[in-house]
């Protein structure tokens, strides 16, 4: 295989591409953005006394790798999934690209034989031993003490639909955590088309091994990526035009309805396509199926807010109410008092936002009084609150709501507040 190929060819390939509709040929800039996130060095951040690890992506996969081979796992292919993937596939000139929060690496893998499984979270326990701190004493690191130190989740699925896949989460305290995915079989691999992307990385990893030099425009490896939702360029077209669509949403767990909302509220529309409210309906219905009791999920909502708005606290309101907006108009399989019980549990989070986004507000204030006191300066007036525009064109603060929501109702929750069912 070539592993260098000019910029001309890249161009040639991606109009003419032999690989199918499915597959994409990356031209040098997508390439280049693809080394800067692998080149990154990601913190993975160790409970109680151990050290955080700072790794880069392109190190971790190749020592997983050779491990796996070295134990006798062989490897089909390894990919760059999900919201990194869009990413680096995004059209940032458009600025369409969205942030991604964790980094899905899938390793293609053989897993018929249950033994396996345990030698895969085996040889990922003992890579996380090579990146450890000088000074640190590897002798007393155990698999055990690894596990619950560095990985955040652990799945193994093997089911009657012919399933077999594992996950292993790396923990990262931003809500950027490293996922590697041992995939032998998996029916679904996508939620919606934009983050239907992966990105082949092999090439690349040649690359890294053979070559002396940095990549350039005139010499880097040749990567394709595929797009699982079936067509590249409509699912490439989706995520340059921020639009949603996607297919069979009863398939998915939970049905796709955090990750649908969470798009609306980045500014996605529905494709015209998709009929909103037969999907919005299912999605809903997949979502109760598998989050049947307000426990379960209040600890899904909470989860998703952690890991998928870290650094962005602002939107969480939004997302809230966006939530809460289609539970109310698209679920039709709940009874009355569970729905209300569905709808109280999101204001109550939507009202919990607002408390603690004051409560920074007010710790920012108090610490902008430290800071003038010790230099001499004095606070005219602070205002809190959204902000809004006259009539005249000029932004100003609204600071007319009040400022603690403890036995009131939150005014940009919904009305009125439903109680709890007894």
């Amino acid at each position: 295989m070539e592993v260098y190929v000019p910029k001309r060819l890249i161009v040639m390939a991606t109009q003419d591409s032999s690989c199918g509709n499915r597959y994409q040929v990356l031209c040098y800039e997508q390439v280049e953005k693809l080394d800067k996130v692998m080149e990154e060095a990601i913190p993975i951040h160790g409970r109680g006394n151990f050290p955080t690890l700072e790794v880069k992506l392109k190190d971790l996969v190749q020592v997983v790798r050779e491990k796996l081979r070295t134990e006798g796992v062989s490897v089909r292919d390894i990919r760059l999934n999900g919201g990194a993937a869009s990413y680096i596939l995004g059209n940032a000139s458009e600025n369409t690209v969205q942030p991604y929060n964790d980094l899905d690496l899938i390793f293609g893998v053989d897993l018929r034989n249950p033994n396996d499984l345990q030698k895969i979270k085996n040889c990922v326990l003992s890579c996380l031993l090579d990146f450890l701190p000088e000074g640190v004493n590897r002798e007393k690191m155990s698999s055990c003490s690894l596990k619950e130190a560095y990985v955040q989740k652990l799945v193994k699925v093997c089911n009657e639909k012919g399933d077999r896949w594992s996950l292993i989460s790396l923990s990262n305290n931003k809500g950027k955590n490293v996922e590697l995915k041992f995939v032998d079989k998996v029916k679904r691999q996508y939620e919606f088309s934009v983050d239907s992307f992966q990105i082949l990385l092999d090439s690349l990893l040649t690359f890294y091994d053979i070559s002396g030099t940095p990549m350039n425009e005139n010499i880097y490896p040749t990567l394709v990526a595929e797009s699982v939702y079936g067509d590249f360029s409509e699912a490439w077209s989706h995520l340059n035009s921020k639009l949603i669509a996607t297919r069979k949403p009863e398939e998915i767990r939970g049905g796709g309805l955090l990750k649908y909302c969470s798009l609306l509220t980045r500014g996605f529309q529905p494709a015209k396509s998709m009929d909103i409210c037969q999907t919005e309906r299912y999605m809903c219905s997949r979502f109760f199926i598998d989050f049947s009791d307000v426990t379960q999920q209040r600890q899904k909502l909470e989860a998703y807010l952690n890991n998928h708005f870290s650094g962005e606290e602002e939107l969480k309101h939004e997302y809230l109410m966006t939530l809460y907006r289609v539970v109310d108009e698209s679920t039709i399989c709940l009874m009355g008092h569970e729905r209300r019980q569905t709808l109280n549990l999101i204001q109550q989070l939507a009202c919990q936002v607002l408390m603690e986004q004051e409560q920074r507000a007010h710790n920012k204030y108090l610490e902008m009084q430290q800071f003038d006191q010790l230099n001499g300066l004095t606070i005219d007036q602070v205002y809190y609150g959204p902000i809004e525009l006259n009539l005249s064109g000029q932004y100003y603060y609204n600071n007319s709501y009040p400022q603690v929501f403890m036995n009131g109702q939150c005014p940009y929750c919904p009305s009125p507040a439903f109680l709890p069912c007894s």
